[in-house]
């Protein structure tokens, strides 16, 4: 009952940073919202859960992970229910921020329960069925929403969110009866500390979100990114001096954590960007119809149910995890070059190959990298663990995401600098990259005249093509460069022992 609860949380919080972006549109029509408190439906959620995900697993570990699980499900299910009623967009910003408090509290405190709960190959099995649950969540979150809004309305979207972790609610008398809590003695919370990093969290994540928007290279971006190294300085200061931090740098310490902790920053860049902007280059370069790109994503997102299940029992039947994990990244780096074979027009066939790689290479170490990382701490410290695992997990996507769109929008203004100036009426060239990007290329061939729409079709289909196979080398390198570094954190004798058990 315990794992089945815990999966049943945990389902519902990547759907809801994955799918909630489809109902936008629908939110924006009904509120009559503008673009950037909008946008804040999406950002206020992964704002919040990457501020507070490793302040939750520090208070898990002092006042008791179910009291906290509960806690984080039930500030969950309260938020998305006042995100179903709201009636503007400001008051479902500030419900989508407090659901992505409780999101946080979810993921980092059902991680420390399954480590508490379960031990041996049981415990490989729980994070296995963890990390599908997840990913499940994750890569089918879009196409649920959808269906939700098409047959139902946006608001049912949130309505799901809200009952699934109220039925995960009623199994917290079972928690307390079964599970055995291992609490730091005399701990107090770390009021100081979590007040840094949140506010370093906040800087960041804030400076992602409006990249796009006031441009990377200007003054407001590059002061939040600055204030983050600064604030982060100083909370690595304030930690040292504290007795009982709410993150335990000899954690950091120890490189074969930081490995593991790498793996899901890896599958960010090689398999999330994919699974974001994918379905736009079907749809925009490709000609394809929304309702086929989505089916060929199937190709991306179907190993998740079954690879995660799979590498708990090879572990268990003696096949080192580390092995594993360096192969699944090795195939996120095979993926992000196969995946170079996308042409307009090209056979489905010709790329399932590639696309079944990448979603491996990210379905091989779902789920098998938390048991891992959790294993290598002291009990008392899971919680904590887990709160800057899953910190990093979600960094990394907003991170990779972010990095994916400017680059792409970059590259395609450099592509179309010198053909766009013979369509003025298509719009400012800035705007027009920025927009086929996005996925939107009929926008603005909409704006000049009919008998020249052809040729500038041509002109963005060849500049987003290009584009497109540009930034995948580089994310190709990006997972390439992570390769190394796990491999070397990982190499020793004691690694292989350690992960192996």
């Amino acid at each position: 009952m315990i794992l089945v609860a815990v999966l049943l949380a945990v389902l519902v919080v990547p759907m809801s940073i994955s799918g909630t972006g489809v109902a936008l549109p629908y939110i924006g029509s009904d509120l009559d919202a503008g673009l950037v408190p909008l946008q804040w439906v999406v950002n206020a959620f992964n704002v919040a859960f990457a501020c507070f995900t490793l302040a939750w697993g520090s208070v898990a570990d002092i006042i008791g992970r179910v009291r906290a699980f509960a806690l984080g499900a039930t500030i969950y299910a309260a938020a998305s229910l006042v995100s179903v009623f709201a009636g503007n967009v400001i008051l479902l910003d500030a419900a989508r921020a407090l659901a992505g408090i409780g999101g946080a509290a979810i993921f980092a405190c059902g991680a420390a329960l399954l480590s508490t709960v379960f031990e041996g190959p049981a415990r490989g099995r729980a994070f296995a069925l963890f990390g599908t649950v997840a990913g499940v969540g994750v890569s089918f979150g879009p196409s649920l929403s959808g269906v939700l809004i098409g047959s139902a309305g946006w608001r049912w979207v949130f309505a799901v969110h809200a009952i699934v972790p109220a039925l995960a609610l009623l199994a917290v008398p079972t928690m307390r009866r079964a599970v055995r809590e291992t609490r730091v003695d005399g701990a107090r919370i770390d009021v100081r500390g979590s007040a840094l990093f949140v506010l370093a969290m906040l800087l960041l994540t804030t400076g992602i979100a409006q990249g796009s928007q006031w441009g990377w290279a200007s003054p407001g971006v590059l002061g939040l990114f600055a204030g983050t190294i600064a604030v982060l300085a100083v909370f690595a200061a304030v930690e040292k001096r504290t007795e009982h931090p709410m993150l335990d740098l000899g954690v950091v310490a120890d490189r074969r954590f930081v490995a593991l902790c790498l793996v899901p920053v890896a599958g960010s860049f090689g398999f999330v960007t994919m699974l974001t902007y994918l379905p736009g280059y079907l749809t925009a370069a490709g000609g394809w119809s929304s309702g086929a790109a989505g089916a060929a994503m199937l190709l991306l997102t179907a190993p998740m149910l079954v690879l995660p299940l799979v590498t708990a029992k090879l572990v268990a039947r003696g096949v080192p995890a580390t092995r594993i994990i360096r192969l699944s990244v090795v195939l996120l780096v095979v993926g992000a070059v196969g995946l170079q074979l996308f042409r307009p027009g090209i056979d489905l066939g010709l790329v399932a190959l590639p696309m079944l790689i990448t979603g491996a290479g990210f379905a091989l170490a779902a789920g098998l990298v938390d048991g891992q990382a959790l294993a290598l701490v002291a009990p008392e410290r899971a919680g904590m663990a887990a709160g800057l695992l899953n910190t990093l997990r979600l960094g990394s996507e907003a991170v990779a995401v972010a990095v994916y769109g400017s680059l792409l929008a970059t590259v395609i203004s450099g592509r179309t600098r010198d053909g766009i100036a013979e369509f003025a009426d298509a719009g400012d060239p800035a705007t027009v990259a920025g927009t086929v990007a996005s996925g939107n290329i009929s926008g603005p061939v909409g704006h000049v005249a009919e008998a020249r729409r052809g040729s500038l079709t041509d002109l963005l289909v060849h500049a987003y093509d290009g584009a497109f196979h540009t930034v995948l080398w580089v994310l190709g390198g990006i997972c390439l460069v992570l390769l190394v570094l796990i491999v070397a954190l990982l190499r020793g004798r004691k690694a292989e022992q350690t992960a192996a058990g």
